[in-house]
């Protein structure tokens, strides 16, 4: 029978006012062992209402207390405090480390300048009799020197680039709903740590199989821990600061292409370069151990009472003791994205999230293509390898602070500016079939190359950012795995369009326009997220889905967009 509140409230007082008497007397009856069946029984049967009404008291009191949403709580917490501040620094930090292994391939497998003894034996038959008869002209300790991968050998190198990147591609698919359904932390740090053990491999590689198997290994952890990395630096801080975290993960890697750079003139031999590059990870992960799990993950599981303790720990650290944070108790719509399981699936059956995925899917391949092919091409120019591996990581560095700016404006936002830069990166790479291969140094190939590349980093940060905050956070790495798994088909279908050259000298920069310009336009397709209010689950994403009003349409008459979310919250 439920009691009113007024009636329980004088239950609960009468309870604790007897109970102690209770048990004293329980106590005497025990002492003096006096044997009544009845008593006894009533005694206990007494003491065992006592976890129900206590349970039913808290449960009640709990009622009463109004909790907050994470949003809330991260303003009480604080959204990018001191804690926040170091934890994020790790994670950015790490992509240093990402960025060496990612570039490893362009200063191990450097091909020297070469010559073939000529004999009267002619073009020699077999791979031995190349191996007596080559020279390498240039002093360079790479794969190629080492197992002579010239010639029809020559392939393997591009072959264990392009094992790197389908590794990335597995790992985006494994790793990103892994995530979501185990968690991030133990995700991340179990990739890193694998990561690290196959980057040494690498290293004392007896053979190029065991090379290329290596690769892929680091390839399928690089891109798993990459992607939870990102996610990670997006859910310990504040929505308002998605954009600055993104930025600044992207900025680390820009950084870490040009450390990589410097790296390689210091330390030539190939195998000193692998290991010295590997051993930061090291250290990367023994700072990352004592980071905690995400509360956004934690909250959209239903774990809401973990989650409390995750913010209570980072109110303490960020120097604000909140004792009494209480989030919303919703583990109906919470928790039943455990029943429901949301993940890679959902984003195929839910009909916002399917046509949505769609278009961000070819934005992210479009910009992986036009990315590393322009890098890939531009390593064919001439100079210093070493000097050219840093100007191409050190030319993004203007273009996130475009991003910080832009994508902040409302008349701008996360929408507009991807598009723009897409389009910007897709008219630099036609200018360049209008300029002559031998022009000056301000106008030329290599120039409109670096413009190129500066939109599509710019346009590739933003991605990020904005494709985070267009799913909801069940879902969210879900649906940055499936993306950046169209990003790596790009990556390794990047390196085979420079070789289009042999059908005409402007193809390559074709390719590079024209994705640049048709993602730029189906990038319009999708909503602005700028201010707008931040899915947590499906049902949130529902509920917040608003269609705008077509050009001959009233205010109040809804369009078919299931791209557009409103600005407006629901009431």
């Amino acid at each position: 029978m439920l009691l009113e509140d007024q009636d329980f409230k004088f239950f609960l007082e009468l309870y604790h006012h007897i109970m102690p008497h209770v048990d004293f007397l329980y106590a005497k009856l025990q002492k003096k062992n006096i044997d009544s069946v009845h008593i006894k029984g009533s005694i206990r049967q007494f003491q065992q209402e006592k976890q129900t009404i206590s349970s039913e008291a808290e449960s009640r009191r709990q009622a009463a207390i109004p909790g907050m949403d994470l949003e809330e709580a991260f303003q009480v917490v604080g959204e990018f405090g001191p804690y926040q501040k170091r934890a994020v620094a790790v994670l950015v930090l790490t992509q240093v480390y990402m960025a060496c292994q990612s570039m490893l391939i362009v200063l191990v497998g450097s091909t020297p300048e070469y010559r073939i003894d000529q004999q009267d034996v002619g073009v020699p038959s077999s791979q031995q009799e190349l191996i007596q008869r080559v020279t390498f002209t240039e002093d360079i300790d790479s794969i190629v020197t080492e197992w002579f991968l010239i010639k029809h050998q020559a392939y393997k190198v591009s072959l264990a680039g392009s094992l790197f990147f389908a590794g990335l591609l597995i790992g985006n698919v494994v790793f990103g709903p892994l995530s979501d359904r185990i968690g991030r932390r133990p995700v991340y740090l179990t990739g890193l740590f694998f990561e690290v053990i196959f980057g040494y491999l690498t290293a004392v590689a007896p053979s190029y199989e065991v090379f290329a198997v290596s690769r892929l290994l680091v390839g399928l952890m690089n891109g798993g821990i990459g992607l939870v990395c990102f996610v990670l630096t997006q859910e310990y801080v504040g929505k308002s600061y998605w954009a600055m975290t993104g930025t600044l993960t992207s900025m680390s890697f820009a950084i870490g292409i040009a450390l990589f750079g410097a790296l390689g003139y210091f330390v030539r031999p190939w195998r000193n370069l692998a290991t010295v590059a590997n051993s930061s990870g090291v250290l990367f992960f023994l700072m990352s151990v004592s980071l905690p799990e995400s509360p956004r993950w934690l909250y959209s599981q239903g774990q809401t009472e973990r989650a409390e303790e995750v913010m209570r720990y980072m109110a303490l650290r960020n120097g604000n003791a909140v004792n009494n944070l209480t989030l919303q108790r919703v583990g109906s719509a919470k928790g039943g994205s455990r029943t429901n399981r949301a993940g890679v699936l959902q984003l195929v059956i839910h009909p916002v999230l399917r046509l949505r995925t769609m278009v961000l899917m070819y934005v992210w391949y479009a910009c992986s293509l036009v990315y590393y092919g322009l890098t890939l091409g531009a390593s064919e120019t001439s100079g210093s390898r070493y000097l050219n591996v840093a100007m191409y990581g050190l030319v993004e560095l203007p273009a996130y602070p475009l991003c910080m700016y832009f994508i902040n404006k409302d008349w701008a936002g996360r929408r507009k500016s991807m598009a723009s830069f897409l389009c910007l990166a897709g008219s630099a790479c036609l200018c360049t079939m209008f300029i002559p291969e031998n022009s000056g140094t301000v106008l030329s190939v290599t120039s409109f190359a670096l413009v190129g590349k500066l939109m599509v980093s710019a346009a590739f940060n933003i991605a990020y950012v904005y494709t985070s905050e267009l799913y909801p956070t069940v879902v969210r790495n879900a649906g940055l795995g499936v993306c950046s798994m169209s990003c790596r088909v790009g990556g390794i279908l990047a390196p085979f369009v420079p070789s289009m050259r042999a059908v005409h000298t402007s193809m390559p920069f074709t390719v590079f326009c024209l994705s640049g310009l048709s993602a730029g336009c189906l990038g319009l397709l999708l909503p602005e997220t700028l201010n707008g209010p931040s899915a947590e689950t499906l049902e949130e994403l529902s509920s917040h889905s608003r269609v705008l009003q077509s050009k001959c349409e009233t205010d109040e008459k809804p369009s078919q967009n299931p791209f557009i979310i409103s600005d407006k919250k629901p009431h």
